[in-house]
């Protein structure tokens, strides 16, 4: 597998010191539907964003789904090995710095960044998970330490019950992960808030990496 395996986008950072998000579109998105996003969150940032390669119907995803909130698991773990195989080759590729990477996923996408923490543990150390779900439970939970979460969820939401993020949250605090659990009074769209926090988030992750490199 090489970097073209996934149709993706890519844009290096324009300052010094600015994160690269990895961009995690979720269902029927592409590698430009959050590029928008991903500037206000971390403007400078560099972007690495891959569209997810199932189609359900004529819509990309990152991984099959038998209904609503019901994953094909067999589907899940295979395609999350392969995406984590990707995001290393790629960060290869472009001379990106691995502890730069900052995931920024949305629903599905949160899904399979959520998955990729949880089976892939050394590939990713920063994410942003937006209206995620739990999206397995490992037979092993790995040890996350050192390891940055943001989950923002919609009290209203109706396509993820908000109990879903909770389990997520404790699960990955069990993993010794630093997790901020954020709730909005919302459904499953994003809102300012949540742009206004994720941005901070991120301010804060870029600083310290800033002090930790000098």
């Amino acid at each position: 597998m090489n970097v073209q395996d996934f149709i993706h986008h890519y844009t290096p950072a324009s300052e010094a010191d600015a994160p690269t998000l990895l961009l995690l579109h979720g269902t029927g998105g592409n590698e430009n539907s959050m590029l928008a996003l991903g500037s206000q969150f971390a403007p400078g940032a560099g972007i690495l964003s891959p569209r997810g390669k199932i189609l359900e119907g004529t819509m990309p995803r990152f991984f099959r789904r038998k209904a609503e909130g019901v994953f094909d698991m067999e589907d899940l773990i295979f395609r999350t090995h392969e995406l984590a195989d990707w995001i290393e080759r790629a960060i290869d590729a472009y001379n990106i710095a691995p502890e730069s990477v900052i995931a920024v996923g949305y629903s599905n996408g949160a899904n399979i960044a959520a998955s990729t923490l949880l089976l892939r543990p050394e590939t990713l150390k920063h994410a942003i998970l937006l209206r995620p779900m739990l999206p397995l439970r490992p037979e092993q939970l790995p040890d996350l330490s050192g390891v940055n979460v943001l989950i923002e969820t919609g009290l209203r939401d109706q396509m993820v019950p908000f109990s879903q993020a909770e389990v997520l949250a404790h699960l990955l605090n069990d993993c010794n992960a630093a997790v901020t659990f954020q709730k909005q009074p919302t459904g499953h769209g994003l809102t300012e808030a949540d742009v206004l926090e994720s941005r901070q988030w991120i301010q804060q992750i870029a600083a310290d990496l800033a002090d930790s490199s000098r």
